[in-house]
């Protein structure tokens, strides 16, 4: 059985594993695995066997336990050894047996050394760009995942799936995935958001949607000693005539905070912020070929208009659509994150995390194709990415 398990594993290290052996080597993995207090018997699907068959379970277009198991059996066949059952029951207790705390480990790595490749000459204006959204994802309809993540309250029971809402901040240069809040779809967007403000750094530059074009969020990223470029929300009027203008269709203004605390906050956090701020608002026409032309505001904390000119700006709240929008759709279509078959909410978890790990990998091989060809790697696509990969894996 120890050798079987040691010939899974050396076939998946050099094969799904092989991109990310420099972030991820064996050693690493076991010691996760050693932290987390995790010890195994002798057995054919041993921890690291199972976090990259799960890993190719997620890149195959036929996602299926059973599918699985067959080229764990096609594997061992070849390698002239003894053909397992092909009964999913063993892979599948072995999926339940990896814990979460590891999945959640590994995927903060994949994205640190992603962006640690970026040269400086390649970041905007010399900052890091996090660009945030988020989405939903259906999961089976067990009683377990309705009593987490109960269903949306205009479905009848029984007519519905129950629903999380996932908040990921993307990486505004590579694309990675880089920080992830996952709760019940009860739970405001705005409250997930807000967890991931504590890892912000004074280098970081945070772009959004007019949903964060708000008082609270602008004065939360700078307390955090990062910047913040949002669309202005549409509850609030711009007038060209107050504050000081910096250009044309450019001008700082001071905005006050509300005199009610949103329901999304507690009390003592928003007496915390301060009363006032200054706020940089700009005017943009986003023009694009194919397009029709588009014009919006854009509400910041750089206020320096030299440093940050207004088509840098444009450039990069173009850029958040990539990274967000843009790089959803693949996680939710290609990857088929959008429905989660699992039973348990536990697994539910294991399971999204595993998708989002199997996304930076695909992002850093669209990483390393793109340095030599000088393009965009948010240009490429990560489903002709996920293709190829998967044609030359067995090679």
């Amino acid at each position: 059985m120890a050798n079987r398990a040691a010939i899974l594993k050396q076939t998946l290290q050099n094969s799904v594993a092989l991109p990310l052996a420099q972030v991820l080597p064996e050693v690493v993995l076991q010691q996760l695995l050693e932290e987390q207090g995790v010890k195994y018997r002798q057995t054919l699907y041993t921890p690291i066997v199972v976090l990259w068959a799960w890993v190719c379970q997620v890149l195959d277009a036929d996602k299926s336990l059973s599918n699985a198991v067959n080229q764990v059996m096609a594997w061992l066949a070849a390698a002239g050894q003894t053909v397992p059952s092909a009964a999913t029951g063993a892979y599948s207790k072995a999926r339940k047996r990896l814990p979460l705390a590891v999945l959640k480990a590994l995927l903060p790595r994949t994205a640190v050394a992603l962006t640690a490749q970026v040269k400086p000459e390649q970041q905007w204006c010399g900052r890091r760009v996090k660009a945030y959204d988020g989405t939903s994802v259906l999961m089976s309809d067990t009683l377990a995942n309705q009593s987490v993540y109960p269903q949306h309250s205009n479905q009848k029971a029984g007519c519905g799936f129950p629903l999380a809402k996932v908040v990921v901040w993307f990486c505004g240069t590579t694309g990675a995935v880089l920080e992830v809040a996952l709760a019940a779809f009860n739970t405001s967007e705005w409250q997930l958001s807000r967890r991931l403000d504590a890892s912000l750094d004074p280098e970081d530059v945070v772009v959004a949607d007019s949903a964060y074009g708000t008082f609270v969020d602008l004065a939360l990223v700078c307390a955090a000693k990062a910047d913040a470029v949002f669309r202005q929300h549409h509850a609030r009027r711009c007038d060209v005539r107050k504050g000081k203008k910096l250009g044309i269709g450019d001008h700082l203004v001071q905005w006050q905070r509300p005199l009610q605390c949103p329901l999304a906050m507690s009390a003592t956090d928003f007496a915390a912020l301060p009363t006032q701020l200054a706020v940089r608002a700009v005017h943009l026409l986003l023009q694009q070929p194919g397009f029709r032309p588009s014009e919006i505001i854009l509400v910041k904390t750089l206020v320096d208009p030299k440093r940050y000119p207004k088509a840098k700006l444009a450039a990069l709240y173009q850029r958040r659509w990539c990274a967000t929008e843009v790089n959803f759709k693949p996680l939710e279509t290609t990857l088929q994150m959008e429905m989660i078959a699992a039973k348990t909410p536990d697994m539910v978890q294991k399971a999204i995390w595993i998708h989002l790990l199997a996304y930076n990998l695909l992002r850093l091989l669209m990483w390393q194709a793109a340095q030599p060809a000088q393009v965009s790697p948010l240009r490429l696509s990560l489903q002709g990415t996920r293709q190829q990969f998967n044609q030359l894996r067995p090679l």
